[in-house]
């Protein structure tokens, strides 16, 4: 008999007789054996595990998305520059240095320089909340791919299983007349080893009521051990009446023939040990004999084979109720396992899961497709396979990936390492082998499924925050290009780069607490839909800039001091950097500080930003990071720089623009969403925050504005 869970992942030994293949690796449980060497290296059963893990690439999934919206922006802000520089210098005459400052402010204000440590912080934050849910995360880079994933090929095992035997007493079979289930189960205990026992004994014995109870009053005599040979246990034992009796259990075949009620119960047998194998159970025969001149060394009087004891491995308490949590999450779990496909399919229907499991056979071309279908349909469309070996797992991952899905593969053995380092999320459950851990991506420290899904759920949640801020960084590389190329092109405005240098510094500090943000997972699996993010960044980021623009024009027009009886700050002369050029320069640094910073409100949120509450830490930074920028439009009055304090007057003029240019943005998010992906609004919104916030307030406010 041989262990070799450690490479197949089986839990039981397994035993081999002359001719069968022995695997490398495997450990000699019971008995001893000569062999002859048919492989090695890459071509042994190990060899193959470990060729595969060494010719597996990982491919980094999200530095190819964080590679292209950095691109998108890099673009946005060359062609800002382009034509900056051919209006600027050809057209408008300008002078070399302001166009250079005008450079550097599309420059500072368009690169998203927080991005890498933003995303970094994200998600190591993410990774320190799922270390606390019992997941250790290897690769950073895995929290955003298990976010998408949508196909979980877990091992069963130790996994969807207690890997640990027991009884299922409804299913005991009892052919003694005076004797009832628990009866049977009790001999079957007497013939187990009671110290240092197999799996199956301590299984046995564990399903007593109390374990004593396996030689309470009884005096044990001789214990015979399981054999390969003759395929049964047995223990002689007296009674407290001094009678000799013999109790055994093992294969029922063998016991059945030991017995010499064979022909009465033949057929009661052979249809109990079918109906215990279509269902995947083991069965144990159990056997008694009585000893009546009480000699050890006597034969005894004849066997009767008295029960059938079902041994299985049970799913554990909540694997089923995960199972069903994942599905609501959009996620399919298929079983992939080295058991026969009976006991896949059996542990299946005790779990809710799908019955439409193939062996593994189909894989390897032995079994003939049905015509029309191919393979990869196949394994799509499979609720799990049986009898895998690593090349099998490896292969039904590769399939998955070829068909465009995002594959999650847990394991424990050897044998999984292959698929572990394959599969885009590389799962090594708790228990797992050194092999397992180092090809995996991330490696639970608590048993089960639920630890997975627990994980899964957080992975979101970092991903949500990944993407509002990619959504972020988009909307205001486009704004801060749009907005400021106009200004200097239509009025000849330089605005100064270091005020553009504090908006970033102030901006891009506040936006770090978006990666503790409080968003809602989402119920499906995430996918980085770039083309809605450049969409909705660039609308959102066009509409600011033009209010921006608006703003500006407001000034010159000398709107906003017939309006609200604030000073002029129009007619600044640019080549004498005077003082309404200052105070011009303040201002439009305070509405672009508040605004660039707001719109963090609207990308963060799925459906109205007023009904869904941000973290309070990023909120805190919000207020704390615009009232230190309208203390300096207020107060500021530098010589390096040309800024002049604009007042408190001016201050809450601009405070109430930028809210009321607010307001719109959230309709313009959902209308975007709803023509890119056709989601009705009934998903995005909430219809009591349209009745009880924005009719009542927000409607006097513009009829107000529009009126003066």
């Amino acid at each position: 008999m041989f262990w070799q869970s450690a490479l197949t992942g089986e839990s039981l030994p397994v035993t081999k007789t002359l001719g069968d293949e022995v695997y490398s690796g495997s450990t000699c449980k019971q008995g001893e054996s000569e062999a002859v060497v048919i492989a090695t290296g890459v071509h042994s059963f190990f060899g193959k595990a470990a060729h595969l893990v060494d010719t597996t690439e990982i491919s980094g999934h999200l530095q190819k998305v964080l590679t292209a919206i950095g691109s998108f922006c890099i673009c946005i802000i060359f062609l800002g520059i382009i034509l900056e520089v051919i209006v600027m210098y050809p057209i408008q005459r300008r002078r070399y240095r302001d166009g250079v400052n005008n450079i550097l402010v599309l420059l500072i204000g368009g690169i998203p320089i927080a991005m890498p440590t933003v995303l970094s912080i994200t998600m190591a934050i993410g990774s320190h909340h799922l270390a606390d849910q019992g997941a250790i995360v290897k690769r950073m880079t895995a929290i955003e791919e298990m976010a998408g994933m949508d196909i979980l090929c877990s091992d069963k095992t130790g996994t969807l299983t207690l890997n640990k035997l027991s009884v299922d007493k409804d299913l005991i079979e009892v052919f003694s007349r005076d004797m009832n289930k628990d009866d049977v189960l009790l001999l079957s205990a007497r013939a187990s080893r009671v110290h240092n026992p197999e799996p199956i004994d301590k299984a046995i014995i564990d399903a007593l009521p109390d374990r004593s109870l396996a030689r309470d009053g009884i005096q044990e005599l001789h214990f015979l051990p399981f054999n390969p040979v003759d395929k049964r246990a047995a223990l002689t034992y007296t009674t407290p009446d001094n009678k000799l009796h013999r109790a055994s259990k093992g294969a029922p075949e063998q016991i059945l023939e030991l017995a010499q009620n064979k022909d009465q119960i033949k057929k009661r047998v052979q249809e109990a040990i079918e109906k215990l194998a279509e269902r995947g159970v083991r069965a144990l025969g159990v056997a008694r004999q009585e000893v009546p001149d009480g000699r050890l060394d006597s034969l005894g009087g004849p066997w009767e084979m008295v029960g059938i004891i079902p041994l299985l491995d049970p799913p554990r308490h909540d694997t089923a109720g995960t199972i069903k949590r994942a599905l609501q999450l959009g996620i399919n779990v298929k079983m992939v396992t080295g058991d026969q496909l009976a006991i896949g399919k059996e542990t299946a229907r005790r779990l809710g899961m799908g019955s439409n499991m193939y062996a593994a056979s189909i894989l390897t071309g032995q079994v003939e497709l049905p015509h029309g279908v191919e393979l990869k349909e196949i394994v799509e469309k499979a609720d799990g396979f049986a009898g895998v070996f690593p090349e099998h797992k490896y292969n039904i991952v590769k399939l998955l990936q070829e068909g465009k899905h995002t594959v999650g593969m847990t394991g424990d053995g050897v044998n999984d390492a292959p698929a572990l380092k394959k599969a885009d999320i590389g799962i090594a459950v708790a228990g797992a082998t050194d092999a397992a851990r180092d090809a995996a991506d991330i490696v639970l420290t608590e048993p089960g499924l639920s630890t997975i899904i627990s994980a899964i759920v957080r992975s979101r949640i970092i991903f949500q925050r990944m993407k509002n801020y990619t959504i972020y960084a988009v909307t205001i590389t486009v704004r801060m290009v749009l907005g400021f190329l106009l200004i200097a092109l239509i009025w000849k405005f330089d605005f100064p780069p270091f005020m553009m240098l504090i908006i970033a510094f102030l901006n891009d500090g506040t936006i770090i607490t978006i990666s503790k943000d409080r968003v809602r997972p989402s119920q499906t699996p995430d996918k980085w839909k770039l083309s809605e993010i450049f969409l909705l960044g660039t609308v959102l980021g066009v509409y600011l800039g033009v209010c921006t623009v608006l703003f500006f024009y407001g000034i010159q027009k000398d709107f906003f001091s017939r309006v609200f009886g604030v000073r002029s700050l129009k007619g600044f002369v640019p080549s004498q950097k005077g003082f309404k050029y200052a105070e011009a320069a303040s201002a439009l640094y305070l509405q672009v500080s508040i605004i660039s910073q707001a719109v963090i409100f609207v990308t963060r949120s799925q459906g109205f930003s007023c009904a869904e509450r941000p973290g309070m830490l990023l909120i805190g930074a919000f207020v704390v990071a615009q009232l230190v920028a309208t203390l300096i439009a207020v107060y500021a009055d530098w010589r390096f720089v040309p800024i002049r304090g604009i007042g408190w007057g001016w201050a809450g003029v601009i405070w109430l623009y930028d809210f009321i240019t607010f307001i719109p943005l959230d309709i313009i998010k959902l209308t975007v969403l709803y023509l890119f992906n056709g989601r009705p609004w009934d998903h995005l919104i909430e219809r009591k925050v349209i009745i009880n916030i924005y009719l009542p307030f927000v409607l006097p406010v513009l009829v107000h504005f529009f009126e003066s």
